[in-house]
């Protein structure tokens, strides 16, 4: 990195910027008394502050008085008239009654892990028509792991699949039935139904399940106080490449005691034109809805459950050797919080889950189907759940604690039906069956801790703890599969993750955190059990190994973040963010070219050598994402953001797979109550540090700009339009797939839509 810009760094975190605030106050809780730090306070002319540990905070206030806003997650938001003063002045916020998301953020900071990132807005500012990529492309960090257009998985910081810790509402989770994920955790979830994204960058909790790369919490929308009676919403969008539609609605009824609402989505997506005008065949239509239901016993104890089922139909992918014909999923989950308890223990809370994945895929519209026919069915139960204590045994030391499982069971199988070979047809056609996952299962038993204390009025020490014991087993395994790992057997593991970090809030301008991680993964379904199918973004054969070691990451991360006002008489500010880690990994798991080992299917075919799960001895990971920007002019913001990664096989010499290039977005927005409008300039660079023993190929890089607007006409109505790539660039990202079994595509990677014109309409009630 340039140094200049490292002097720039240091010189942000030696500035001591004295404000002449002229109002102070403190926020406490109506029914504990207890300090909320945290809470975002705002007045009518758009100045902000946040309380610091000790609930305090300062604020610039007209001379003549003004009015300002105070509000805390799970708390009412109050509007008082205050006048300067140099006494601190006392208030307090009545609990709202409790809401069961599971959601990592609380909004205080004495709870949230260190090194969060949240999205926000997304159910409120919808512009466009979205699939799941719309709802990671443009965070700083992420980048997108592309087989067409509906089955998309987010990729950050290089880590990718079970690597991440993906889930939604705080701990549900949907395994994918398919081997060539075809039905990602993010198609099982209407992206309208998203209110926010919230992520752990690292391994630096314990409390939400083995965490190897980070945790992803997908968090719906969620009724407050002030949506009290009968509301809810309907909506429409259209996109001019592809021709796609999107209808949505969504109800509800909620007072102080219980509420319920349902949403329902559906889309119909066209194939897309790349930037010179080619079709990629990337088509799908999928029906989503929802029913959620909560009863608050009391205002502190609530029971809450959640039913949805979604259902992919005809859908086309261009970088896979099949397509969906069916993908059916059922997700049934149930939560129950109880706050505020005298005692040792202050809160439980208490999650149970359960879904299934019926997947159904086949190869006639693809041109080995004069071959031979191929269909697929096959199935995925994920069952799980979660219990935890909140101790207080004083009043500085807080300690979470307890249990959670998951278990996931696949089955199903392949049939084909051979009608040529490479003599000519058959005159009898041959039938054979392939074991896709071979009757498989993982359970996951995990047990943890983790405590956080004040080490100072500014600084909170974390530190946890986690065991899981992991049990997996192979029980109905292909006869080749036994012949080359002959001492198959149920198989138990048993893994220690850790972590300890520190966050100094010295005011509400600045935050400092260290942290320390070890994540440990086990091998996930794919990587034990597939045998012989092309499972990657290659057309090479995939082997797994059941015998493989847990991988482990020990990630070091220090971060900044921080905002310097500019004025005294208006919110202008600048506002920066920085994280930096490195990761040292061990029993890094990757697939590697086996030349002793051959194709099992169609053995003519070219690459004859399959690959073969294997852990790596030596691999490390580093890189940074860097955030500037100002808020101007009371409505204006202009953002930089840069995220970088460097990865290193060092058994092999070379760079780990799937690693993304450096990517720099440059953002300007306008936003007022009634109307806003962005420009996201992302610039992607040439990513030529690849893994030749995984296949990878040099990927140029590339240049894109959206833009988005959106406008409340009247009261309640919101049209949102969006031009996205606005110059028709044809491009592709470095973790794209290529084509797949597909007629007139040769082995290249798929490319990303052209120019794309969106509009969405929205009415609330």
């Amino acid at each position: 990195m340039n140094l200049k810009y490292l002097g720039l760094l240091g010189a942000l975190l030696l500035v001591n910027l004295i404000n002449a605030q002229n109002f102070k106050g403190q926020i406490l809780s109506e029914n504990t008394k207890e300090v909320l730090a945290g809470a975002h306070i705002r007045t009518t002319g758009g100045t902000t502050a946040h309380t610091d540990l000790n609930g305090k905070f300062e604020i610039l206030i007209n001379e003549n008085g003004q009015e300002i806003i105070v509000s805390f997650v799970g708390h009412e938001t109050k509007e008082i008239q205050v006048l300067p003063s140099d006494q601190v002045l006392i208030i307090y916020l009545n609990e709202a009654p409790i809401q069961i998301q599971g959601v990592l953020v609380t909004g205080h900071s004495k709870d949230d892990p260190v090194h969060v990132m949240e999205t926000n807005d997304y159910a409120k500012k919808i512009v466009q028509p979205r699939n799941v990529a719309d709802l990671f492309s443009d965070v700083n960090g992420f980048s997108l792991i592309k087989r067409g257009n509906y089955a998309i998985d987010p990729s950050f910081r290089a880590s990718q699949y079970e690597q991440l810790n993906v889930q939604f509402d705080g701990g549900t989770k949907v395994m994918h039935a398919c081997p060539n994920r075809m039905d990602p955790i993010t198609t099982h979830v209407n992206p309208e139904e998203i209110e926010k994204i919230e992520i752990i960058k690292g391994p630096y909790t314990v409390r939400y399940g083995a965490t190897f790369g980070g945790v992803i919490n997908m968090v719906t929308q969620k009724p407050s106080s002030q949506d009290y009676g009968l509301s809810g919403s309907i909506g429409a969008g259209y996109e001019t490449n592809g021709e796609s539609m999107v209808t949505t609605a969504q109800i509800q009824q909620a007072t102080a005691k219980y509420d319920v609402g349902g949403t329902i989505g559906y889309r119909d997506f066209g194939n897309y034109e790349d930037g010179d005008g080619t079709e990629i065949p990337s088509s799908f239509r999928s029906l989503e809805y929802g029913v959620k239901a909560g009863y608050n016993f009391s205002d502190n104890q609530r029971l809450q459950a959640n039913w949805r089922q979604s259902y992919g139909r005809d859908v086309l992918h261009a970088g896979l050797p099949m397509d969906t014909d069916e993908d059916n999923s059922s997700i049934l989950s149930l939560d129950y919080k109880l706050t505020g308890l005298v005692g040792l223990v202050k809160d439980i809370t208490a999650k149970a889950y359960y879904s299934y994945v019926d997947h159904i895929m086949s190869n006639t519209n693809r041109p080995s189907f004069m071959m031979t026919e191929a269909i697929s069915e096959i199935d995925a139960t994920t069952a799980g759940g979660k219990l935890e204590f909140k101790l207080v045994p004083n009043d500085k030391l807080s300690l979470y604690t307890g249990l959670d499982i998951l278990n996931i069971a696949r089955d199903g199988a392949r049939t084909r039906l051979v009608k040529r070979n490479m003599m000519g047809p058959l005159p009898t056609p041959m039938e054979f069956v392939d074991k896709v996952w071979q009757d498989s299962y993982i359970y996951d038993l995990g047990i943890f801790a983790e405590t956080k204390y004040p080490l100072s009025s500014h600084t909170i020490w974390t530190a946890g703890i986690r065991y899981d014991n992991i049990t997996s087993e192979i029980k109905d395994p292909a006869d080749d599969f036994a012949a080359l790992y002959p001492d198959l057997e149920k198989r138990t593991e048993h893994n220690i993750s850790a972590t300890t970090s520190i966050k100094y809030v010295p005011s509400t301008e600045f935050i400092m955190e260290v942290a320390y991680g070890r994540g440990v993964r086990s091998a996930n379904m794919i990587e034990r059990v597939i045998n012989h199918f092309t499972v990657g973004q290659d057309p090479y054969e995939y082997i797994g190994n059941p015998n493989l070691e847990a991988e482990v990451n020990n990630q070091f991360e220090v971060g900044f973040k921080g905002r310097l006002p500019l004025s005294e008489e208006t919110s202008d500010a600048f506002n920066y963010s920085t994280s930096f880690y490195y990761s040292l990994y061990e029993n890094y798991i990757v697939p590697i070219i086996d030349e002793s080992l051959t194709r099992k299917y169609m053995p003519g075919n070219e690459p004859v050598n399959p690959k073969v799960f294997r852990n790596l001895d030596e691999a490390y990971k580093t890189g940074f994402e860097v955030m500037a920007g100002f808020d101007f002019w009371n409505h204006l913001n202009f953002t930089t953001e840069l995220a970088y990664v460097y990865a290193k096989n060092k058994d092999l010499s070379e760079s780990l797979p799937l690693v993304p290039p450096l990517t720099t977005r440059l953002k300007l927005g306008y936003e007022t109550e009634k109307f806003w409008a962005n420009a996201n300039y992302t610039i992607t660079s040439k990513q030529d540090d690849i893994a030749p023993s995984f296949g990878e190929q040099v990927t140029p890089g590339y240049e894109v700009l959206d833009v988005r607007l959106g406008i409340i006409p009247v009261r309640n109505v919101s049209l949102g339009v969006a031009v996205l790539n606005v110059f028709d660039a044809t491009y592709n990202n470095h973790l794209n797939f290529a084509f797949n079994n597909q007629a007139g595509f040769t082995n290249t990677r798929i490319n990303d839509p052209g120019r794309n014109f969106s509009a969405f309409l929205q009415y609330k009630f």
